[in-house]
């Protein structure tokens, strides 16, 4: 059969469609948006671009025009979503306000999720729309100017058994503490930042004690409000709070009700895409409806002759999935996918018979449009890689019939979905699951076309959970049997960009309907992504990884051939902590699948959090701590011994040395900061860095008595206990002598670290001091003269800007409670 004949002008729209999403990629990789007078020049030489591209057009010149109007919607695209930054950015937290008091009125605008603080306290995180703010704890106080939404917490504090149970859609009067957005930063992780910038959460925060009074119920008319009762019907009904939470994570869009457990079983057999509201599942939902619809619709002669069933039934698709995405919260990527069908339909409808690439290109390019930092989004590229992938295979034009074909078909499709999105799976995830394509077999059609309609139909017929469960619980056995296999998720070093072209290249090449040979010259592209070789220190030389973990310590250490780890952060919450979120990933990035020594300075939690989760992700030689006899991280199968003064080892040319505790200090019943582990590493070349734990100032006058100038002198330290004014004694300083000094601790943290006093002696002694709330991880290598901030190396417009460090004045006054430092959880989003 002949395709239809393609409008020769169509073709010239795809140029300037691909420009408008180049353009935005550029402002994604911008630190600092346009000036006055630069968007000036931006608006004249669009404009002199899109005259010219016009009177090409005018004299049919159709390449010559459509290379001008690329040229110019490249700069419109940049320069509109920069002016959109711009105001976004401009809704912020006036800085005098950041740990103060405030009074708001406005309304809970999300599902609340239940979570545990940092010692176990109960409490909820929430969307909040802001209607009035006074700048103090009551009404009488003057009206205060805050962002239109803020991301809060509220904890159970002092007698409370927990804090009062909230719905959507309500309104509240409530007492907060506020800071400006502000999150982690490491190597290749997770921008919580920039999560939270698209989102327009423009200030985080906490519920104070006291000043929260109920305004008034949801409206019976709320969406909200009714998505609120379903959720805690659906949690009453399903007696397995696993399987309810995920049950309402697909009907509701509550991803934050799947358990941390959960999202680990579906990361580790590639189905996490199934298991919240998506692309697939809305697009799946509109294809159910369209052909629901028309089959009703030619069941009447009358009606087809007034109005082809192919156009009803297309447009009651578009409508079933902005209804689906409404009522599950409408969320970031259901709205991608609404606008991308609308357009398509909007099209289709239009009697464009368009290339399937130029169709993809236009609805690519209505979405930015809406939303002009989705291009920032993972899941934007897998949405529209899927789609062209099974179009660019010519999967989508094979017409079956029978179940032997409908199987074959199946089979080709998920085939050419996993290999294809291989390459960005290991872009964006630095891993690919190697059961994901046995686990999706089975996984989609009923996750697809049975979980999710019984969850949804369960809202009318509460009972169809029930069933829904059961069918979710075989679901769960089978994935957990094959995330039981041997090496079921197989973890990549990032790759060069050199190195992630060529195996994106490759991976259209793998599953594109070409001859046998042009597919294995796909496979030899995609090798270099696949096998990358991560860099590493030369023989003699070392480099620290000062990780970015809040209020912590964890520092990577690595040689030409070994790697060890200084502490492992702190814990976050119950299922939650540094290991899990921050040290693992980063390990994986960065190509290390082992380690050759875990070093726990001390029991504190700050220093030990992560320990369990960095133990079992991956294999550990050895453990060396201060921890008392008993303590449970001992009984692990690590063989532990305890870290004692002149315990030496070299490794690679690089020497190792533990300068404290001593042996007698064991049996003296010392508080664990006395305790910590003081370890000094020496390149090849007598570079020296310091690595100090929570060591006091006591400990620090008696480790200066005993030693040499040359055991303690280096020229990099760990700033002792965060900063505390318990350390850096002056004495202790004017020993080591570091030209820089890092201070490992959280933004705004509860303590005040570091305190102003500490910074003055620092300052006195001439010494650099870096935070890792202003730094992010700091990366330094002997054989460098300086090291990296991760924020100043990777630097972005909507980034948090850090004032200059001063012993007077700095971002470390006490803002929130115990738990409770929002900005700086790396947990947001799964």
């Amino acid at each position: 059969m002949s395709q239809p004949a393609v409008q020769p002008e169509a073709i010239h729209l795809a140029l300037p469609a691909a420009a408008w999403l180049l353009g935005l990629l550029v402002l994604q990789q911008c630190a600092r948006l346009p000036s006055a007078a630069e968007y000036a020049g931006l608006l004249l030489a669009m404009a002199w671009l899109a005259a010219a591209g016009w009177r090409r057009l005018r004299a049919r010149a159709f390449t010559p025009s459509a290379l001008y109007l690329a040229l110019a919607a490249a700069l419109l695209a940049f320069t509109q979503a920069a002016w959109r930054s711009d105001a976004r950015l401009s809704e912020t937290l006036p800085e005098a306000w950041e740990g103060r008091d405030v009074l708001v009125l406005g309304r809970v605008a999300s599902l609340p999720s239940a979570v545990q603080g940092l010692f176990g306290a109960p409490g909820w995180r929430f969307e909040f729309e802001v209607e009035e703010a006074f700048a103090g704890a009551s009404r009488q106080d003057a009206a205060l100017a805050l962002p239109a939404r803020l991301a809060l917490a509220w904890y159970a504090q002092g007698d409370e058994a927990a804090p009062p149970r909230l719905s959507a859609g309500e309104r509240w009067q409530l007492l907060l503490r506020l800071k400006r957005p502000h999150g982690l930063m490491n190597p290749h992780g997770f921008d919580t930042e920039f999560w939270l910038f698209e989102r327009g959460l423009r200030a985080s925060g906490v519920v104070r004690p006291s000043g929260d009074l109920r305004l008034s119920r949801a409206p019976w008319w709320s969406l909200n409000a009714w998505r609120s009762d379903l959720r805690e019907a659906l949690l009453r009904q399903v007696r397995n709070p696993s399987h309810a939470g995920i049950l309402a994570a697909l009907s509701l869009g509550d991803q934050t009700a799947i358990s941390a457990a959960d999202w680990s079983l579906f990361r580790v057999t590639g189905v996490s895409h199934l298991l919240s509201v998506s692309g697939l599942h809305v697009t799946m939902f509109a294809w159910a409806a369209q052909g629901l619809a028309g089959w009703l619709w030619r069941r009447s002669a009358r009606l087809c002759l007034r109005w082809p069933a192919p156009n009803i039934a297309r447009w009651a698709g578009v409508s079933a999935a902005l209804a689906y995405a409404l009522f599950s919260g409408w969320g970031v990527p259901a709205q991608r996918t609404v606008w991308m069908l609308l357009t398509l339909a909007l099209l289709r409808s239009l009697g464009l018979r368009w290339p399937w690439p130029l169709c993809l290109l236009i609805a690519a390019a209505v979405v930015t449009v809406i939303d002009p930092w989705a291009v920032g989004q993972a899941g934007f590229w897998l949405s529209f890689a899927a789609v062209a992938l099974l179009m660019a295979s010519g999967t989508q034009q094979e017409k079956v019939a029978g179940w032997r074909e409908h199987l074959r078909a199946g089979l080709r499709n998920q085939w050419v979905a996993s290999c294809g999105l291989a390459p960005l799976s290991l872009l964006f995830f630095q891993q690919l699951s190697v059961v994901g394509l046995l686990a999706n077999l089975l996984a989609i059609p009923l996750i697809s076309f049975l979980v999710t309609p019984l969850a949804l139909l369960g809202a009318l017929v509460p009972g169809l959970w029930q069933l829904a469960d059961g069918i979710l619980a075989l679901l769960l056995l089978y994935l957990r049997w094959l995330a039981a296999w041997p090496l079921a998720v197989w973890q990549l070093p990032v790759a060069p960009l050199w190195a992630q072209a060529l195996g994106l290249l490759g991976g259209l090449m793998l599953v594109s309907p070409t001859p046998l040979r042009l597919r294995a010259l796909g496979l030899g592209l995609a090798l270099p992504m696949l096998w990358p070789a991560p860099q590493r220190p030369p023989p003699g030389e070392f480099e620290l990884v000062v990780a970015d973990i809040g209020q912590g310590t964890a520092v990577l250490l690595r040689t030409s051939a070994h790697q060890m780890l200084y502490d492992s952060g702190p814990s976050y919450g119950p299922e939650a902590n540094a290991g899990q979120r921050v040290l693992l990933p980063l390990m994986f990035a960065l190509g290390l699948n082992r380690l050759d020594l875990l070093m726990l300075s001390h029991r504190d939690s700050d220093h030990t959090g992560g320990a369990a989760s960095v133990l079992n992700g991956l294999p550990v030689a050895g453990l060396s701590s201060s921890l008392e006899a008993g303590h449970p991280l001992l009984a692990g199968p690590v063989p532990p011994r305890r870290c004692e003064a002149g315990q030496t080892w070299q490794w690679d040319g690089v020497h190792f040395e533990v300068l404290h505790p001593q042996g007698a200090h064991y049996v003296q019943g010392l508080k664990s900061n006395a305790m910590s582990c003081v370890l000094r590493i020496t390149s090849a070349a007598g570079r020296s860095a310091l690595l100090t734990g929570d060591l006091e100032a006591q400990q620090e006058a008696n480790l200066v008595q005993r030693s040499l100038a040359r055991e303690l002198r280096s020229e990099v330290m760990l700033v002792p206990h965060h900063g505390s004014k318990t350390s850096s004694s002056e004495a202790f300083l004017v020993a080591v002598a570091p030209r820089l000094a890092f201070v490992q601790a959280g933004y705004r943290n509860r303590f005040g670290h570091p305190a102003p006093a500490v910074l003055a002696r620092y300052q006195a002694q001439g010494i650099e001091v870096l935070t890792s709330a202003a730094c992010g991880a700091w990366r330094w290598r002997s054989d460098a003269p300086d090291g990296q901030c991760q924020r100043a190396q990777f630097k972005r417009y909507w980034h948090w800007q850090a004032r200059p460090l001063t012993a007077l004045q700095g971002p470390w006054q006490p803002a929130l409670e115990a738990g409770a430092e929002l900005g700086d959880l790396p947990s947001l989003p799964q």
